[in-house]
């Protein structure tokens, strides 16, 4: 029996790939090597599509979707104990009230490291006021009446009208904005200053507007209809800041 030797199979593309190598030529790239770059940009393409479909249906979600109910919020208010610190009669007769709005956009500016930055505490508050005026009857003094029974005449001096008070309406004032720069330091006085601010601002535009004027006038026409109530027919009201020239004389009326 002839033993005959063992042969060994080489696959070809090995041997070629081997003899290459060893002639000093680089190896051809296989088939996986070539297609691997266009599965990772495959990959990230799906990804990216998975992505913005999660993105669109988050935000259909959010727009299709009823809002959340508000959140339940409890509010405890504390008084301390009150102290009466002053009390003053009054004898007010009002007789202009204006309604006043206007927007006040109160700035703070700050200086930041070291003054190279300028920066900017900021408040826009939306103001609306009751501007009221009249006359402040406590102001009459002796003599200011005078009184002719058998004429049935009388004549009044009363003080000059003036503004009795222009307080912001808490229910129409509100503050829209409030901005603080990154380096400035918020002020915590700020929309305090804006509403004070805001009060003389409509109480100088009210004045503008005329409301003393009206004041005036309604004054003038309120105590002519009680003077005349009393029987007096013939009644001259006129004014302290007036001179006697500008007194305002009623026409007694026709009996």
């Amino acid at each position: 029996m002839e033993l005959r030797p063992r042969q060994t199979y080489e696959d070809p593309a090995k041997a070629t790939s081997t003899a290459t190598t060893q002639a000093g030529v680089a190896p051809a790239p296989t088939r996986d090597e070539k297609l691997g770059p266009l599965r990772a940009i495959g990959w990230m393409f799906a990804f990216g599509i998975l992505a913005s479909g999660l993105l669109v249906g988050a935000l259909l979600y959010r727009l299709l979707s009823p809002p959340p109910p508000e959140p339940t919020t409890t509010e405890t208010v504390r008084s301390g104990a009150a102290t009466v610190t002053a009390i003053r009669d009054l004898a007010r007769l009002e007789t202009a009230s204006f309604h006043m709005e206007r927007v006040i956009d109160l700035k703070q500016q700050q200086q930041a490291l070291f003054g190279l930055v300028q920066a900017e505490d900021a408040i826009l508050l939306v103001a609306a006021a009751d501007v009221r005026a009249g006359v402040d009857l406590t102001r009459m003094r002796d003599g200011d009446v005078t009184v002719d029974t058998e004429a049935r005449r009388a004549t009044i001096v009363l003080p000059a009208p003036e503004i009795f008070d222009a307080r912001l309406d808490n229910e129409r004032t509100y503050v829209h904005t409030r901005e603080t720069d990154a380096l400035a330091r918020r002020s915590e006085t700020l929309e305090t200053r804006a509403r004070r601010a805001a009060e003389a601002d409509l109480e100088r535009a009210a004045i503008d507007a005329g409301v003393l004027e009206r004041a005036r006038e309604n004054a003038r026409t309120a105590i002519v209809t009680l003077v005349r109530a009393l029987g007096y027919d013939d009644v001259v009201v006129r004014f302290a800041d007036q001179h006697a020239s500008t007194e305002s004389t009623i026409a007694p009326t026709a009996r």
